[in-house]
């Protein structure tokens, strides 16, 4: 069940005209009261036909008037309009079902309190099976203002409680995190217009998009500037940036003029102080010998980055009150959003419509009511710049390991919020979730064609067996029995000749990333390894010679059995002697 306030308006009888009127298109049917302030009595109009809706008006609109010729100023806001809407696939509610959840929506508003025979005056007017619509003149009957601060979230409140009450389908509570929603006057433009989507969300989607090319706000607005879209920034007598708004282009008004809107209207973490906070990052320091050590590639390096991000987000997956610890993973997650769409711009064509999908979805999950510690997101921050800024796309299996160490980091997320009942963000970390594991899938098809058609031989897939069994004991029939094995058992082979030892990169994937909720185990192995052992170890020559010649072995057993074991010769007949039968 949803309850929207409207904005205020300053015409009562404009709107009881629109609730008893046809509609848009004649879609109003036996319009109604069914419910109202107790001192109502006025005949409804819809019932009545002697009844007027200019009566009615004046009825509700009368502590309004002696409050304005009470103290000599008018007051112009005080008309409150709040339909509520049921669910498509709720059950038919009665007259007096409805009555009763208006009666609980104004009384939770702050319009009529329980108990207070002084409230304002309101109705509830039905004309159609799945809602009403709640209309109040905002003046109280003893001239006072009502204290309608934060209604939205007591009406929501009231709302999830009705739907508990009356067996209706459960939307989850909102938390004030939720960017604002289109208003119909915005639909409309952009239906009119051609656009597929309204001006806030177009510009809150090249804004997200622009987020990674930057390294403060200055530079964000003049990447937005030069993309065509129109900046008016708001600078104090110093020139130092205070605000920002920005437009899009061909969005204007009735006179011609562009229309702006601010940072905070277009999406709550888009203000400018949150965004000074997110972009203006310092590079952490590095000793100069670790740059030897470092991958070749940046997609390496933001694979590497988020193994810390794991750490933190699985040490901090609990239900324990630590806010420092908290905030630093809120960061992490808001930053691993910029590393999503940052992937998505520099990915592979065929990959671009989930990853994109997979960024928009995030959106929700990057920011809840825990306030961030942006510096603990530098780092995966650096790790997206990194690749906005590459010269060159990814190899297969980078990428492969890149969308692997992300789909692991957004279950840590979703378990992170589900464990502080953050169920929007949690949602969204779902969501997200469903949209990488497809890109994955398909940025996996390559590099598992190229593996399985370099499998090794049936003696070694079966020495790499026993090295499954011995590291991961408690996965290894799930990985075995995976479809994807041989390729596995090919990645081994090509560790083990680069010097490393497959038992320990087994049990180390393992220990980086829980196989419990892997889909396909082997696959989670496979691009966790290519990643590891990507840099081969010195070996000594006797080693590297083992290897392969332990790799040059057919596959069939027995003829391997007689390689190793050659028969012993025997000794020809002598000559003229007879054969033993």
């Amino acid at each position: 069940m949803i309850a929207a306030i409207k904005p205020a308006g300053a015409n009562t009888r404009g709107l009881l005209a629109y609730l008893y009127g046809p509609g848009r298109h004649d879609e109003h049917l036996d319009p109604h009261i069914v419910a109202g302030f107790a001192m109502l009595g006025m005949p409804d109009p819809g019932r009545d036909p002697d009844a007027t809706l200019t009566q009615l008006a004046r009825h509700l609109d009368e502590p309004v008037r002696l409050r304005n010729s009470e103290f000599g100023r008018t007051v112009t806001d005080h008309v409150w309009h709040c339909p509520v809407r049921a669910a498509p696939e709720d059950r038919h509610l009665s007259d007096a079902e409805w009555a009763d959840i208006a009666q609980r929506v104004v009384e939770a508003a702050g319009i009529a309190p329980l108990g207070d025979d002084l409230g304002c005056r309101w109705i509830a007017v039905r004309h159609a099976d799945d809602h009403i619509h709640i209309l109040a003149t905002t003046v109280r009957e003893d001239g006072r203002r009502p204290k309608l601060h934060d209604s939205g979230i007591r009406v929501g409140n009231a709302c999830r409680q009705i739907e508990s009450d009356y067996g209706l389908r459960q939307l989850k509570k909102g938390d004030r995190t939720a960017g604002r929603r289109p208003t119909q006057a915005e639909m409309h433009k952009a239906e009119r217009l051609g656009w597929e989507q309204t001006s806030r969300d177009w510009l809150q989607e090249h804004i997200r998009t622009a987020i990674p090319h930057a390294g403060s706000a200055e530079e964000l607005l003049a990447y937005l500037e030069a993309d065509g879209i129109a900046v008016k920034p708001r600078r104090g007598p110093s020139g130092d940036l205070l605000g920002y708004a920005v437009g899009r282009p061909g969005d204007i008004n009735r006179d011609g003029e562009q229309i702006f809107h601010p940072g905070g209207k277009i999406a709550p973490d888009l203000t400018l102080p949150k965004l000074k906070a997110r972009l203006e990052t310092a590079a952490p320091e590095e000793h100069p010998t670790a740059r030897r050590d470092r991958p070749s590639t940046p997609w390496h390096r933001a694979t590497d980055v988020l193994d810390t991000l794991h750490s933190e987000l699985t040490n901090g997956t609990g239900d324990g009150d630590d806010s420092g610890k908290d905030a630093r993973i809120q960061a992490h997650i808001a930053a691993l959003g910029e590393l999503i769409e940052a992937t998505a711009q520099h990915a592979p064509e065929d990959l671009r419509a989930e990853l994109r999908s997979a960024s928009r979805a995030f959106v929700r999950a990057q920011r809840s009511l825990i306030r961030a510690e942006d510096r603990a997101g530098d780092a995966v921050r650096i790790a997206a710049r990194d690749i906005i800024h590459s010269g060159t796309g990814p190899d297969g299996s980078a990428l492969s390991a890149l969308l692997a160490a992300m789909i692991w980091a957004t279950i840590l997320a979703q378990r992170w919020h589900e464990a502080r009942n953050h169920a929007h963000q949690a949602d969204a970390a779902g969501q997200t979730l469903r949209h990488l594991q497809a890109a994955a899938d398909n940025a996996l098809v390559p590099v598992l064609a190229d593996l399985e058609r370099r499998q090794p031989s049936e003696q070694v897939r079966c020495t790499f067996t026993h090295d499954v069994r011995a590291a991961v004991p408690d996965h290894a029939e799930r990985i075995l029995a995976d479809e994807n094995w041989p390729a596995l058992a090919a990645v081994l082979a090509d560790a083990e000749a680069g010097g490393h030892k497959p038992h320990q990169l087994l049990k180390a994937a393992a220990e980086q990333r829980e196989l419990d909720t892997a889909r396909r185990p082997a696959r989670v192995l496979i691009t966790r390894i290519q990643h590891t052992a990507r840099n081969p170890v010195r070996i000594s020559r006797a080693e590297a010679a083992r290897i392969r010649s332990t790799r040059s072995i057919p596959a069939a057993s027995t003829t391997a059995s007689a390689l190793q074991h050659p028969p012993a010769p025997v000794s020809a007949p002598e000559r003229g002697s007879r054969p033993r039968r």
